[in-house]
Protein backbone atom coordinates (compact mmCIF):
# COMPACT_ATOMS: atom_id res chain seq x y z
CA UNK A 1 0.00 0.00 0.00
CA UNK A 2 1.04 3.30 -0.53
CA UNK A 3 1.54 6.35 1.37
CA UNK A 4 -1.31 8.95 1.15
CA UNK A 5 1.70 11.50 0.65
CA UNK A 6 2.18 9.43 -3.15
CA UNK A 7 -1.33 9.36 -3.86
CA UNK A 8 -2.02 12.94 -3.53
CA UNK A 9 1.06 14.08 -5.06
CA UNK A 10 0.18 11.54 -7.65
CA UNK A 11 -3.29 13.03 -8.01
CA UNK A 12 -4.67 9.59 -7.83
CA UNK A 13 -7.80 9.27 -6.87
CA UNK A 14 -7.88 5.42 -7.01
CA UNK A 15 -4.84 5.19 -4.97
CA UNK A 16 -6.34 7.39 -2.32
CA UNK A 17 -9.99 5.69 -2.11
CA UNK A 18 -7.81 2.43 -1.38
CA UNK A 19 -5.62 4.07 1.84
CA UNK A 20 -9.40 4.61 3.28
CA UNK A 21 -11.31 2.92 5.89
CA UNK A 22 -14.91 2.10 5.13
CA UNK A 23 -15.60 3.79 8.04
CA UNK A 24 -13.63 6.65 7.93
CA UNK A 25 -14.19 9.97 9.57
CA UNK A 26 -13.55 13.07 7.60
CA UNK A 27 -13.44 16.60 8.74
CA UNK A 28 -13.29 19.56 6.67
CA UNK A 29 -12.85 22.84 7.30
CA UNK A 30 -16.04 24.01 5.45
CA UNK A 31 -18.60 21.87 7.13
CA UNK A 32 -19.69 21.90 10.83
CA UNK A 33 -20.51 18.22 10.96
CA UNK A 34 -17.89 15.39 9.96
CA UNK A 35 -18.48 12.88 6.99
CA UNK A 36 -18.77 9.67 8.16
CA UNK A 37 -17.88 6.53 5.49
CA UNK A 38 -15.55 6.04 2.59
CA UNK A 39 -17.54 6.23 -0.07
CA UNK A 40 -18.52 10.21 0.66
CA UNK A 41 -14.67 10.97 2.11
CA UNK A 42 -13.58 9.55 -1.17
CA UNK A 43 -16.28 11.71 -3.46
CA UNK A 44 -15.15 14.47 -1.37
CA UNK A 45 -11.42 14.05 -2.04
CA UNK A 46 -11.41 13.41 -5.52
CA UNK A 47 -13.41 17.18 -6.08
CA UNK A 48 -10.72 18.55 -3.22
CA UNK A 49 -8.32 17.13 -6.59
CA UNK A 50 -10.19 19.50 -9.08
CA UNK A 51 -10.47 22.34 -6.82
CA UNK A 52 -6.91 22.81 -5.75
CA UNK A 53 -4.28 24.63 -8.33
CA UNK A 54 -0.75 24.40 -7.57
CA UNK A 55 -0.83 21.64 -4.77
CA UNK A 56 1.85 20.68 -2.67
CA UNK A 57 2.96 19.23 0.34
CA UNK A 58 5.60 20.96 2.43
CA UNK A 59 6.03 19.15 5.45
CA UNK A 60 5.40 16.03 7.14
CA UNK A 61 5.41 14.71 10.90
CA UNK A 62 4.76 11.33 12.41
CA UNK A 63 3.84 10.37 15.98
CA UNK A 64 5.80 8.08 17.82
CA UNK A 65 4.03 5.07 17.32
CA UNK A 66 3.73 5.81 13.48
CA UNK A 67 -0.55 5.89 13.62
CA UNK A 68 -0.84 9.71 13.19
CA UNK A 69 1.05 12.03 10.30
CA UNK A 70 0.47 15.88 9.73
CA UNK A 71 1.30 16.72 6.59
CA UNK A 72 1.97 20.68 5.80
CA UNK A 73 0.64 21.88 2.42
CA UNK A 74 -0.09 25.06 -0.06
CA UNK A 75 -2.14 25.43 -2.54
CA UNK A 76 -3.95 27.94 -4.84
CA UNK A 77 -8.02 28.06 -4.83
CA UNK A 78 -10.12 30.64 -7.55
CA UNK A 79 -6.77 32.46 -7.32
CA UNK A 80 -6.54 32.58 -3.30
CA UNK A 81 -3.07 31.21 -2.11
CA UNK A 82 -3.95 28.47 0.91
CA UNK A 83 -1.93 26.76 4.13
CA UNK A 84 -3.03 24.04 5.50
CA UNK A 85 -2.69 20.73 7.41
CA UNK A 86 -3.92 16.83 6.53
CA UNK A 87 -4.29 15.18 9.73
CA UNK A 88 -4.24 11.73 9.34
CA UNK A 89 -4.79 8.84 12.02
CA UNK A 90 -4.58 5.22 10.74
CA UNK A 91 -6.42 1.82 12.35
CA UNK A 92 -4.98 -1.09 12.99
CA UNK A 93 -5.01 -2.25 9.52
CA UNK A 94 -2.97 0.79 8.06
CA UNK A 95 -6.14 2.24 6.87
CA UNK A 96 -7.10 6.38 7.32
CA UNK A 97 -9.72 5.95 10.39
CA UNK A 98 -9.50 9.80 10.24
CA UNK A 99 -9.08 12.67 8.61
CA UNK A 100 -8.94 16.37 9.58
CA UNK A 101 -8.28 19.40 6.76
CA UNK A 102 -7.25 22.48 8.49
CA UNK A 103 -6.88 25.25 6.17
CA UNK A 104 -5.92 29.43 6.55
CA UNK A 105 -6.25 32.30 5.93
CA UNK A 106 -9.99 33.34 6.01
CA UNK A 107 -9.77 34.52 2.33
CA UNK A 108 -8.40 31.25 0.94
CA UNK A 109 -11.12 28.89 3.42
CA UNK A 110 -13.63 31.25 1.51
CA UNK A 111 -12.66 30.23 -1.65
CA UNK A 112 -12.06 26.59 -0.77
CA UNK A 113 -15.80 27.02 0.81
CA UNK A 114 -17.31 28.36 -2.19
CA UNK A 115 -15.49 25.98 -4.92
CA UNK A 116 -16.55 23.25 -2.97
CA UNK A 117 -20.36 24.38 -2.48
CA UNK A 118 -20.28 24.63 -6.02
CA UNK A 119 -19.30 21.19 -6.75
CA UNK A 120 -21.30 19.74 -3.69
CA UNK A 121 -24.03 17.81 -5.97
CA UNK A 122 -21.56 16.09 -8.02
CA UNK A 123 -20.23 14.57 -4.84
CA UNK A 124 -23.10 13.74 -3.46
CA UNK A 125 -24.22 11.61 -6.72
CA UNK A 126 -20.70 10.22 -6.96
CA UNK A 127 -20.95 9.01 -3.35
CA UNK A 128 -24.58 7.80 -3.82
CA UNK A 129 -23.20 5.50 -6.77
CA UNK A 130 -20.13 4.06 -4.84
Amino acid sequence: MGSFREAVEARDADAIAGLLADDVVFTSPVAFKPHHGKAVTAAILRAVLRVFEDFRYVGEYTSADDREHVLRFRATVSGREIEGCDLLRFDDAGRIEALTVIVRPLSGLQALADAMNARFDRVRQEAAAE
